[in-house]
């Protein structure tokens, strides 16, 4: 869960970025929680568990010549939430142990802009992710439009939460995926430095 929601969470950042950016030698994004949403999916034998995160903060400056990319995306994996209050507390302590690992960071280093035009953009940003304890590389494709002067991101994409060392509940009779899809929907406001 953890790793859908710093993917979310990149992906939010790498379209908007990519999109405001590429006019100014260098700009920062900087995400609006309030305007963020980031849900994930876990899909299972008999049923799918749907749930929630918080954004806690968001920041990527970005040097569109190069492509670099910088700043750091923190998602609160105590606010993940799925509304079953059983699932939620043994979520909690045996998957994401959020009480030892309570957040979830992405650090972008690359944005690559894969199509362009004057209001929209489909770009990819690959960096890492911190989550569980472990950092793996995480790459997130995202569409990018301007609306009413903000950046509106929209990404979704499969997280291998395993490949984090979290735990999989699969056994005889339940197959549980080991994927968790994740979909952000997130704005922010370009400023040039």
């Amino acid at each position: 869960m953890r790793t859908r929601i710093a993917l979310v969470l990149a992906a939010l950042v790498l379209a908007i970025s990519s999109g405001a950016v590429a006019r100014a030698a260098g700009q920062t994004l900087t995400l609006d929680p309030a305007a963020s949403k980031i849900d994930f999916e876990l899909g299972a034998t008999l049923h799918s568990a749907d749930g929630s995160v918080k954004l806690e903060q968001g920041a990527i400056r970005f040097d569109p010549d190069s492509g670099a990319a910088s700043g750091e995306i923190v998602v609160d994996a105590t606010s993940a939430n799925t509304g079953s209050e059983s699932r939620d507390r043994n979520m909690h302590a045996h998957v994401l142990e959020s009480a030892r690992f309570p957040k979830i960071v992405f650090r972008p280093e690359r944005l690559d802009v894969k199509r362009r035009d004057a209001t929209s953009a489909d770009v990819e940003l690959l960096g890492v992710n911190q989550m569980h304890g472990q950092q793996h590389p995480l790459s997130m494709p995202a569409k990018i439009a301007v609306r009413d002067g903000r950046l509106v991101v929209d990404a979704e994409f499969e997280v291998a939460y395993v490949d984090w060392g979290m735990r999989d509940y699969s056994n005889f009779v339940l197959r549980v995926d080991r994927h968790v899809t994740v979909t952000v929907h997130a704005e922010g406001a370009p400023a040039t430095p």
